[in-house]
């Protein structure tokens, strides 16, 4: 729902809200937020609440500038896990410098920058999520343990699947916040669960991942376990990934030339994307235990597509044109506004030089294993400077890569990952 300044001002009034969370990612993807009571918020429209950047991962590419949130009213929905007495309200942010310009860490700019870009071209992008996440069970003292919420396996039913209740409280929740799941079931791992999307605005798609998140991990805790999206929580069993789909719908009225075939353009753009993936893998796979999942139970390591089920980069029909591209590399802890933003880069390079798909099942290419690798593609690569600003590339990298000589010194590498991955992702 679309709502202006002074509606959302009249709904707090009408409906007993006390706090307003304003929300926004810093460069690792993960979720911040400050609360400002909801007699602020007037202010806050106008002049952005303040924020203190160098305390914020990624965000002293501000170079000790203050940065101010600026929420954005579209994305106002009421947090059901909290008391119905004293609302609590959520928005996303914008993030600028006090002069109004935009900070160029702000994924949620990069995203609509990059819409715009695509409508420009003559083109709406619209993106769907498909979301794997882990329950583990806690104990005594109601810590999380590594014992798996159950060991059901691909769509058993209850008993065996004991997280039932908790994807039907999931979904009940989004519901409330205005978001509408499209299925759930239980994944092949065990404790393992998935949760499906509609396609939207790449920037709704965006924040519906988001708010995914948020709400997975606060209705485990009502239940007693613990919810982890780390993309390969046990060794020996299915890592938890996010396949991305996308479909691209021409403007003809933006097209100075004839509008190509749809199916053609799809082609191309899946291309563009083969072409570029090693490139900003850094942005799909951003953690060390994030590259343990590739190969493994149909994870994907070769950069290649299909029509059918398997372990390729790329799935898309192989003749038709209603059905969209899906992704199947990134997980759930990406920023999903930086990741969607170069998938829709990506594929424009490849609809603007026509590129075309190898042959089906076909490729001499691979993932990055290891992040290091995946950093040195991303330092390489043209494609990433063009888009991603030289403060906020460099942090980025040095981030990763620090990460990745932590974990190459570390004596203990699976007590590293859980340390550093199980307890907060």
């Amino acid at each position: 729902m679309i709502y202006s300044e002074n509606e959302i001002l009249q709904y707090i009034d009408e409906n007993d809200v006390k706090f307003v969370k304003l929300t926004f990612c810093d460069l690792n993807g993960r979720l911040k937020n400050i609360s400002i009571l909801s007699s602020e918020l007037a202010a806050t429209f106008e002049r952005g609440a303040r924020i203190t950047a160098k305390k914020i991962p990624g965000f002293e590419a501000a170079g000790g500038k203050d940065l101010f949130l600026f929420p954005d009213v579209n994305t106002m929905t009421v947090l059901p896990w909290r008391p119905q007495q004293g609302r609590v309200i959520r928005m996303f942010c914008y993030i600028r410098y006090a002069d109004g310009s935009p900070f160029e860490g702000d994924g949620r700019y990069f995203l609509k920058t990059a819409m715009k870009a695509a409508i420009s071209a003559g083109y709406c992008f619209r993106f769907g999520t498909s979301c794997e996440f882990t329950l583990f069970k806690k104990d005594e003292n109601g810590i999380p343990t590594k014992k798996p919420h159950d060991y059901a396996g691909y769509c058993d039913i209850a008993p065996d699947d004991k997280g039932e209740n908790i994807r039907r409280d999931v979904c009940l929740t989004l519901e409330q916040m205005g978001i509408h799941p499209v299925s759930s079931r239980h994944e092949s791992g065990c404790g393992q669960h998935e949760i499906d999307f509609n396609a939207s605005s790449a920037l709704k798609a965006a924040d519906t991942f988001l708010s995914f998140k948020s709400a997975v991990k606060s209705v485990a805790e009502t239940h007693g376990v613990h919810a982890s999206f780390m993309p390969k929580p046990l060794r020996n069993d299915c890592g938890n990934g996010m396949h991305i789909s996308f479909n691209i719908f021409p403007d003809n009225d933006l097209m100075e030339e004839k509008t190509p075939d749809s199916y053609d353009v799809l082609k191309s753009a899946a291309a563009g994307i083969m072409h570029h993936i090693r490139e900003f893998t850094l942005f799909t796979n951003s953690t060390v235990n994030s590259y343990a999942r590739f190969g493994e139970f149909s994870a994907p390591r070769e950069i290649i597509w299909a029509k059918d089920e398997g372990s390729q980069l790329i799935r898309m029909a192989a003749d038709d044109t209603d059905s969209p591209v899906e992704l199947r590399a990134a997980d759930c802890i990406c920023d999903p506004y930086f990741v969607f933003g170069l998938m829709i880069y990506a594929a424009l390079d490849g609809i603007s030089a026509k590129l075309e798909l190898p042959a089906e099942n076909s490729g001499a290419e691979c993932l990055p294993a290891t992040l290091e690798e995946a950093c040195s593609c991303t330092q390489d690569s043209d494609f990433i400077k063009k888009y991603i600003p030289e403060n906020i590339l460099s942090i980025i990298l040095k981030s990763a890569r620090e990460e990745w000589r932590e974990y190459s010194n570390a004596y203990d590498k699976d007590a590293f990952e859980e340390k550093k991955y199980f307890y907060s992702l």
